[in-house]
C-alpha cells in the first residue's frame, strides 16, 4: 500500500521513490516482477505521471529495477541475503535538483605554441568564484571571532577537529548521505591529500596493496604510492570496479569512487555495492569511499553512500568541502569504522588536525544555522544550469562527431570524438585557439590501455555563457 502524504516537507516522488524501495527490499515485489505502468500509478495516485517517472528513474539510477523497452520497469535481483539497508531520509530533507519542465564571438586565429593565454578553461576540478558565499562567510568569520574566547585559539586543538563541527557533520552526513557515524569516527583534514596520506598510515606495511580503480583518480594514486602502497589497476566497467578482479588481485584494500566514478562518470549500482561490500566481508578487506562530488545529480536524487549499506564496518568515507564550496578552504573529513579508531589514535598521538581552529568553527557555524543546505541547493541549481548548456552546446556545435559519457551527475563530461586524432593532438587544437581540455590518459595506471580519443571536459569554473562560447570556439578549433 503507498501512501503518500502532501503536507509532508518531502517531495511526492521521493515519498514514493522510498516506498517502493522498501518494498523491493522486503520482497514484497519479487526478482522479475514489473512495476504498475508510470500511467497507472499516477492515475491511481493521483498525482502527475511525471513524479512517478522521477521514482522509477531514481530506482532505475540506484539499480533496484531496470527500464526495458516494451516490458516497462522489471525488479532486479537484489542478493538478498547480503541487503542491508537502514532509513536515511526525514521530513526536513530538502528535494534535489530535478530538470524543469547571442551569437558567440567568433574565433581567434591559432596562436603560437609558445603564446596561448587561456580564454575557456574546461579544466576539471575548477570552481567558479561567483558561487561563493563571500557576505555569509564573512558575517559568520565576524560572529565566530566575536564569541570566540580569546584563548581557544592558543591552543591547538582535538587532533580529529573540533567536536563542535564533527557533530554537525555527523548529522549532515545521516540525512543526506545515509552515513551511519558518531562524531567520534570523524576526523576532520585539509582536503583529500591531508585524508589519503592519514589513511596510507593506518595500515602496516605488510597490509599495503590497494586495488585501484582502472581508470582511476592518479591523483590518489600517487599519495598511495609514495608511501610504500602497491597500487594494482583493477578494471572498471559499466557498474564500476569489478568485484571478481579486486578478489584475483589478492589486495587488502580497495579505492573506490561509488557515486560518481572519476573519470568515466559510472554510477555503481546497488547489486554491485553488494557484491563489493561481500568481496570485503569475506576477505577482511576495506573499501575507502571517495565521495568527492556527491552532491550534484541533476536528475535523480544522490545516490546513498556504499558506507549506508555496510554492515560490518569495512568503508572509510571520505568527504570533501572542495567542489561544493570552495577548494581554497582546503576542508574535508573522513569517517572511521569503530574498530580503526584505537589504531588512528595510536598512529596519530602526537599528530595536531591540519585544518585551523577558526575556521572549523566557520564551518560549524555554516552546517548549524541551515546555510549549508541553502548553498547547495543554489549552486546545485546553478551547476544544473551550466551542465545543461554544456550538453546542449555539445550536441548543437558538434553533432554526431562526438559522444558525450558521464552525463547528468558531477562537474565533468568525457567526450569521444571521432577524428583518429589522438588525445594531445585534440588538446593541443584547442590549445591554439585558446581553449584549455585535459587529456585523460593520466587516469589509467597503464597509459597504453587509454582510448586514444577520449577528452575530459570540466565546467564547474565557467559561467553558462563563457561554456556556451568555449564549446562552439572548441568545436571549431577541432572541426573547422
Amino acid at each position: 500500500m503507498i501512501y503518500l502524504n502532501p503536507e509532508s516537507k518531502k517531495p511526492l516522488y521521493q515519498q514514493l521513490y522510498e516506498q517502493l524501495k522498501q518494498n523491493i527490499i522486503t520482497g514484497e515485489y519479487e526478482k522479475g516482477s514489473r512495476l504498475t505502468s508510470t500511467r497507472d500509478l499516477a492515475k491511481n495516485l493521483s498525482i502527475a505521471r511525471n513524479t512517478v517517472e522521477a521514482a522509477y528513474d531514481q530506482l532505475c539510477i540506484e539499480g533496484y529495477v531496470e527500464g526495458r523497452h516494451g516490458s516497462g520497469f522489471v525488479v532486479q535481483d537484489l542478493q538478498e541475503d547480503l541487503l542491508y539497508f537502514p532509513g536515511m531520509t526525514t521530513d526536513e530533507d530538502e528535494a534535489p535538483c530535478l530538470p524543469a519542465g547571442g551569437e558567440a564571438p567568433g574565433p581567434d586565429e591559432p596562436a603560437p605554441a609558445q603564446s596561448r593565454p587561456v580564454k575557456y578553461n574546461f579544466s576539471y576540478g575548477d570552481f567558479d568564484p561567483h558561487s561563493f558565499p563571500h557576505a555569509l562567510w564573512r558575517r559568520l568569520n565576524n560572529e565566530v571571532l566575536t564569541s570566540l574566547k580569546v584563548d581557544s585559539i592558543a591552543y591547538y586543538g582535538d587532533k580529529q577537529g573540533e567536536l563542535q563541527l564533527r557533530r554537525e557533520l555527523a548529522k549532515y552526513l545521516r540525512q543526506s548521505r545515509g552515513v551511519k557515524c558518531s562524531p567520534e569516527q570523524i576526523v576532520v583534514g585539509a582536503g583529500l591529500q591531508d585524508l589519503a596520506m592519514m589513511t596510507c598510515l593506518l595500515f602496516p606495511l605488510k597490509e599495503r596493496i590497494l586495488g585501484m580503480e582502472e581508470p582511476g583518480y592518479d591523483f590518489t594514486r600517487v599519495i598511495f604510492g609514495n608511501h610504500g602502497y602497491r597500487v594494482l589497476p583493477i578494471p572498471v566497467g559499466e557498474s564500476g570496479i569489478d568485484p571478481a578482479e579486486l578478489k584475483k588481485s589478492g589486495a587488502r584494500l580497495a579505492y573506490v569512487t561509488p557515486s560518481h566514478q572519476l573519470p568515466t562518470g559510472v554510477v555503481m549500482p546497488i547489486q554491485h555495492r553488494m557484491r563489493l561490500l561481500q568481496w570485503a566481508e569475506q576477505s577482511g578487506g576495506v573499501i575507502i569511499e571517495d565521495d568527492y562530488d556527491s552532491e550534484f545529480r541533476y536528475r535523480t536524487r544522490p545516490i546513498p553512500a556504499l558506507q549506508s549499506i555496510d554492515r560490518q564496518e569495512r568503508v572509510i568515507y571520505l568527504g570533501t568541502f572542495s567542489k561544493a564550496f570552495a577548494p581554497g578552504l582546503r576542508m574535508g573529513y573522513m569517517v572511521l569504522p569503530q574498530w580503526l579508531l584505537s589504531r588512528y589514535h595510536t598512529v596519530f598521538e602526537r599528530y595536531k588536525c591540519t585544518v585551523p581552529r577558526l575556521q572549523q568553527y566557520v564551518a560549524a557555524s555554516l552546517l548549524s544555522g541551515g546555510h549549508w543546505d541553502r548553498h547547495l541547493r543554489k549552486v546545485c541549481l546553478v551547476n544544473k544550469k551550466k551542465h545543461e548548456v554544456l550538453v546542449q552546446s555539445i550536441q548543437r556545435e558538434m553533432g554526431d562527431r562526438v559522444r558525450i559519457y558521464g552525463q547528468n551527475a558531477g562537474l565533468h563530461v568525457l567526450l569521444e570524438h571521432f577524428t583518429g586524432e589522438s588525445q594531445e593532438a585534440m588538446v593541443e587544437r584547442a590549445a591554439a585557439y585558446r581553449v584549455k581540455v585535459s587529456p585523460t590518459r593520466q587516469f589509467w595506471q597503464n597509459p597504453e590501455s587509454a582510448p586514444e580519443n577520449l577528452i575530459m571536459i570540466g565546467f564547474g569554473g565557467l559561467s553558462a555563457e563563457e561554456i556556451a562560447e568555449g564549446i562552439k570556439l572548441l568545436s571549431r578549433a577541432w572541426f573547422g
